[in-house]
């Protein structure tokens, strides 16, 4: 069986579902620092986005040497949305300090998987759940509220650019035996 995603599904005449993408690229040069958003930003294998603190090595826990789980990481925009509402709080991508925010993707299912964003090829490695550092910088809820919803840690397959408003696909092979 072949999974993949085309540019739109259209459902009828008066329903359009567009493709899964990249609503926002935020990177910080360093922990204290506020997201910045970004229009593109270069993603670098074994290294992260250019510009961005764990790239610097600068990030709270930058490990050393560099592993592939710490080079990008990936929110969904609707659990973002989700857990400000049922909260009542200020909560947005910028709060979250994921680098990349998607929408129309469940990236829980990219966990273990190859996927591209634009042009850049990245594997899913494992979910990045919400943690008491994330939870002293904004508010304590995010620990129980984001949990399996607090995003995707990946690795960069390969070098490129990535643009906001890119497309995310993927395409899963799922052989069965013989």
């Amino acid at each position: 069986m072949v999974l993949a995603h085309v540019d739109a599904l259209t459902l009828d005449t008066a329903v359009t579902v567009p493709m899964p993408h990249l609503v926002e690229i935020l990177i910080a040069t360093s922990p204290a620092e506020a997201m910045q958003p970004q229009s593109s930003v270069r993603a670098i294998p074994g290294r992260g986005l250019v510009g961005d603190r764990y790239f610097l090595g600068t990030g709270t826990f930058s490990p050393q040497p560099q592993k592939p789980d710490f080079e990008i990481t990936l929110i969904q925009q609707e659990f973002i949305e989700a857990f400000a509402q049922q909260n009542g709080i200020p909560f947005t991508a910028h709060d979250a300090r994921r680098n990349l925010v998607t929408t129309g993707v469940d990236l829980n299912a990219l966990a273990g998987h190859e996927f591209t964003v634009g042009n850049v090829k990245l594997r899913g490695i494992r979910l990045c759940e919400p943690c008491n550092y994330l939870a002293k910088q904004t508010h304590p809820e995010v620990l129980k509220g984001l949990v399996h919803q607090g995003g995707l840690r990946a690795q960069i397959l390969t070098e490129g650019e990535i643009h906001l408003g890119d497309a995310i696909t993927w395409s899963e092979v799922v052989s069965t035996p013989a």
